[in-house]
């Protein structure tokens, strides 16, 4: 959930055997590994790029260049490796074609619960199946669990990670960035170290000291305080694999882990009180009972917090040799479950374009780099004017306000290429960047799975290359460092697609010239 900030007097799991405690003995062990780790791409004082951060946006970044031949030094302020506060529990379709693209998909689908349908406010259901992807549903697994496959994928790349690490302040020059950091803070020997990397990026969360480093504003405000949030078990399973309801002065959600847990979240506008607030189970049975009507029974918490919910958005994403990603970059609401998405994906858009800079295969290093906020600036708006409306219509409760949330209801439930575009924007899979103007209709739009004679397209992705799709007798050839494919079927036209699975060009006829334009633009090759 983005955007969400837990009570510093949060509870965590006290069972040893529970899941989420064996996730903190898990953690421990695994971070006497990882603060041993040796870098195997060199000294660790120097790097090619820095990330600040080991949530899942900083996670996936770092196996990404890694897997790219960068050196790539990750720093933590946790003491541990991988948080047990399982905060994101959603993962959209377009989130799981990217993590297809790097052979992870399949493994995180088997360990979660996938919902077809998202009940929208108990009078209408967006069907999931009508997604054109892969993975038209929605999977229901805890954040950890995400991060626990990214992080054994940035390990197996020579990611170096550095935990009870924290940023102190970072300089730039014009041939990189040095950071002071302090160290061992969580063993009382604390000690202060500078890194010096290409690049720089912060993954840090709400409160980035990257952001408060470079001295950006974080605009905006709490959209909804005093949430409730719990992972429990329940007497009486929900009819809905996924519940939503709101009643104006409450709302509910029930999501399943797949483990025997459910995560419930509530807020109710009687009880606004600070995120320091002692929360008990009691008061998320009654929001329960006010939005559902019953509270499922629910008992045995493993997990309790209150917290807040803010919008906002850095107004740029890139200072010099800086960028940030994440919830550094916006918080939103977590109505539609899209934080965690939003964030990887800016990981996945980011990661390839450092990647060719570092490695010199870019032919303007610059706009290149440019375009990474100029392509998620604008989706990061876009998340946060749509998670800002779910959760204004679920806490309507004035008569005008009911009367907007009716008609929204009756749109959705009746008209279908309505219904498809809100699953497009929440989902991911209608998410799409500006291209040029005269350019084909497909530039900027996602790629589907497309089936090709040398296999799924996720699947030749997986090689963080271009891929270059042609008819079979087009005579065209891809270059070095460009991934070849042909159409299965009797398709004439040509796709040029980036490693993030987006078209960067296509032609609906041979069209050398405009090819040969576009693998030097965006390949730095003819």
């Amino acid at each position: 959930m983005n955007g969400s900030t837990p009570a510093s007097g949060s509870t965590g799991p006290s069972d040893p055997a529970s899941p989420a405690g064996q996730a903190r003995a898990h953690d421990d062990a695994h971070t006497r590994n990882t603060n041993t780790n040796t870098n195997t791409h060199g000294d660790t004082s120097t790097t090619d790029v820095l990330i600040v951060g080991a949530g899942p946006t900083g996670l996936l970044l770092a196996g990404d260049l890694a897997a790219a031949g960068l050196r790539v030094t990750v720093v933590e302020r946790r003491a541990h490796g991988i948080s047990n506060m399982t905060r994101a529990f959603a993962v959209h379709a377009r989130t799981l074609e990217m993590l297809d693209a790097r052979d992870l998909a399949e493994e995180l689908v088997k360990g979660g619960t996938t919902v077809d349908h998202m009940d929208m406010f108990g009078r209408v259901a967006l069907d999931l199946t009508r997604l054109r992807s892969r993975f038209p549903f929605l999977l229901i697994t805890p954040q950890y669990q995400v991060e626990r496959l990214l992080e054994r994928r940035a390990l197996s790349e020579g990611v170096h990670f550095r935990y009870d690490s924290a940023l102190l302040t970072l300089r730039q020059d014009p041939d990189g960035v040095s950071a002071e950091l302090r160290e061992g803070s969580g063993t009382g020997a604390e000690e202060t170290t500078t890194l010096r990397a290409r690049y720089l990026v912060g993954t840090d969360g709400a409160r980035s000291g990257v952001r408060e480093a470079l001295g950006l504003p974080f605009p905006g405000g709490a959209v909804i305080r005093s949430i409730v949030l719990a992972d429990v078990r329940l007497d009486k399973e929900p009819e809905a694999t996924l519940t939503v309801n709101g009643t104006g002065d409450s709302f509910a959600l029930v999501a399943p882990f797949g483990d025997g847990y459910y995560r419930v979240m509530g807020w109710s506008r009687k009880r606004q009180v600070p995120d320091t607030a002692p929360v008990e189970l009691d008061e998320l049975r009654t929001i329960a009972r006010e939005a559902f009507g019953t509270d499922y029974g629910l008992h045995d918490a493993r997990w309790i917090s209150r917290f807040h919910s803010d919008e906002r958005q850095a107004p740029s994403y890139r200072v010099g040799r800086v960028f940030l990603a994440g919830d550094a970059a916006h918080v939103h609401s977590p109505a539609g479950g899209q934080g965690m998405n939003t964030g990887l994906q800016d990981a996945a858009n980011l990661s390839w374009k450092l990647a060719a800079v570092v490695r010199g295969r870019a032919a303007d290093p610059e706009a290149l780099l440019d375009s990474y906020e100029a392509e998620r600036h604008p989706v990061g708006a876009a998340v946060l004017r749509s998670s800002g409306a779910l959760v204004r219509l679920a806490m309507a409760h004035n008569p005008l306000q009911r009367a907007v949330r009716s008609l929204a209801v009756q749109i959705l439930g009746t008209l279908r290429p309505a219904a498809d575009k809100a699953m497009g924007m929440i989902s991911g899979i209608g998410i799409s960047y500006r291209a040029e103007r005269g350019a084909h209709p497909l530039t900027g739009k996602r790629a589907p799975d497309l089936d090709l004679t040398q296999g799924r397209l996720y699947e030749l992705l997986r090689r963080g290359e271009f891929v270059l799709v042609t008819p079979p007798d087009s005579g065209v050839g891809a270059p070095r460092g460009v991934v070849g494919a042909h159409w299965r079927s009797g398709r004439v036209d040509s796709l040029l697609v980036r490693p993030d699975g987006y078209v960067a060009w296509a032609g609906d006829r041979p069209d050398p010239a405009g090819l040969g334009t576009a693998l030097a633009r965006w390949t730095g090759r003819a």
